[in-house]
């Protein structure tokens, strides 16, 4: 074997390198630099949404998207059991409290069913919710038609953790345009990469204003450092950024690859009795990863033997994340859970999905 194949590697080639050189040759490395603001003005485009901000981290612009949605102290953010500890944390930076909900099971997002009575007990017990977050795992986007007027019956706004989902669709909408405001990642493993990075995205110009002061260490606009609020070093490198328009230029092209990745996946796995693929049959997801559910009784073996055998060949494959609610730092949080997202834990295994 030629070397290891990884679970979801950059994709890079010429056309990111001579951005890079770009903005490298201009001389800007300042976060105001020409790279960022087109950045954030062909994001905004992809998803059809008015305005963008691009910052340091996902995780940045969630916590970002929280404060200006008003979560903090003597508040609490319903949020996905099954997802990466990032969106949790960003809630407790806020000072915040995450309630956590489970998932369906049959795409592990956001189990609606469960979201009225879980606002409804939140509300009797005097507690005040700042923010309902959906996490769209593997960019498959939640059922925002049915979670949406949920939310706007209690006048809770949604944050859209769409961090796997750039380039995602439901119902003729793109992921991150369902919520007040939608955050993206730019990880190293995502569907495009600016190595590091996030952006949030919406509709509302006074929100991305604050965020874009908030991640700019809140200073005023003088010319001596003047401070009224306290705020945070989340701006993003206009070298970055102009890594990011590269990658934005060949995002079509990259998810059209790993949808045929996923297809072959599901042609593989048709024929092998006791698995699934999660999420299977959605057609707007761009499919940055693809997870395998093993029921073991029936198919003779388990997901983590599946795992097993494919690190013996130098192939990377890693598990369904474990839930919020299982995790040490979070086990005295309350949680509504109905114990899908613990059985996709122990199930499941993601597979080697991308694009390069």
């Amino acid at each position: 074997m030629s070397g290891t194949i990884f679970l979801s590697p950059p994709d890079l080639g010429p056309l990111e390198e001579s951005y890079v050189m770009r903005a490298v040759r201009s001389g800007r490395f300042d976060p105001d630099g020409p790279e960022i603001g087109a950045f954030e003005r062909e994001v905004a485009q992809r998803v059809g949404i008015g305005h963008a901000l691009g910052v340091s981290s996902g995780t940045a612009a969630l916590h970002l998207a929280l404060l200006a949605v008003g979560a903090g102290p003597d508040t609490v953010v319903v949020v996905p059991t099954l997802t990466f500890a990032a969106t949790a944390n960003a809630v407790m930076y806020t000072g915040a409290r995450p309630v956590f909900i489970d998932c369906e099971p049959g795409s592990g997002n956001l189990d609606v069913a469960l979201l009225p009575d879980l606002l409804r007990r939140l509300g009797t017990a005097g507690q005040r919710v700042a923010a309902v977050m959906t996490v769209d795992i593997n960019g498959s986007c939640a059922d925002y038609g049915r979670l949406l007027p949920i939310c706007a019956d209690a006048g809770i706004p949604v944050v859209e953790d769409s961090a796997q989902a750039l380039g995602s669709t439901r119902d003729g909408r793109s992921a991150g345009s369902f919520g007040r405001v939608g955050v993206f990642s730019f990880s190293h493993n995502k569907i495009m990469t600016t190595s590091c990075g996030g952006m949030l995205v919406s509709e509302d110009a006074a929100l991305i204003a604050r965020c874009r002061h908030l991640s700019s260490q809140a200073r005023e606009p003088v010319a001596h450092y003047e401070h009224r609020d306290v705020g945070y070093n989340y701006r993003l490198s206009n070298v970055l950024a102009g890594l990011g328009r590269a990658q934005l230029c060949r995002l079509t092209a990259m998810i059209d690859r790993r949808r045929a990745i996923r297809e072959r996946y599901t042609k593989l796995f048709a024929a092998v009795p006791g698995t699934r693929i999660l999420g299977d049959g959605d057609p707007g997801s761009n499919c940055w990863l693809t997870s395998l559910v093993v029921d073991s009784p029936v198919a003779g073996w388990s997901a983590d033997q599946l795992g097993g055998h494919l690190a013996a060949h130098d192939i990377e494959s890693r598990p369904m994340w474990k839930p919020m609610h299982r995790q040490p730092v979070y086990a005295d949080h309350p949680a509504a859970v109905t114990g899908a997202a613990d059985r996709l834990f122990a199930t499941s295994i993601s597979l080697p999905s991308g694009s390069s």
